[in-house]
């Protein structure tokens, strides 16, 4: 039997590549809202992050999440996918 490729990702904090399931990914959505996409399915542009509270952090400090999803992200943001993202981890 083949096996299956696993789709890869580079965490946009740390700069690392990992098994796109083992991470988080950000979507900016069509209505220009910015969510953690919990399934990974979610229409709208993409940034992936690993599990870990330091990526997101790095992150946000390098403007790395602006760029990646092409937008300016708020301080209500920020507080909002960070609060969301420490209840998944």
């Amino acid at each position: 039997m083949k096996t299956r490729k696993l789709p890869q990702r580079t965490c946009i904090g740390c700069r690392t590549v990992q098994d796109k399931r083992n991470m988080v990914r950000i979507v900016k959505t069509s209505e220009g809202e910015i969510q953690l996409d919990e399934t990974g399915k979610m229409n709208g542009r993409g940034a992936y992050l690993c599990r870990k509270e330091e990526c997101l952090e790095a992150a946000l400090v390098r403007k790395n999440l602006a760029r990646a999803l092409r937008c300016q992200v708020s301080e209500e943001e920020t507080s909002r996918l960070q609060a969301k993202f420490r209840e998944l981890l």
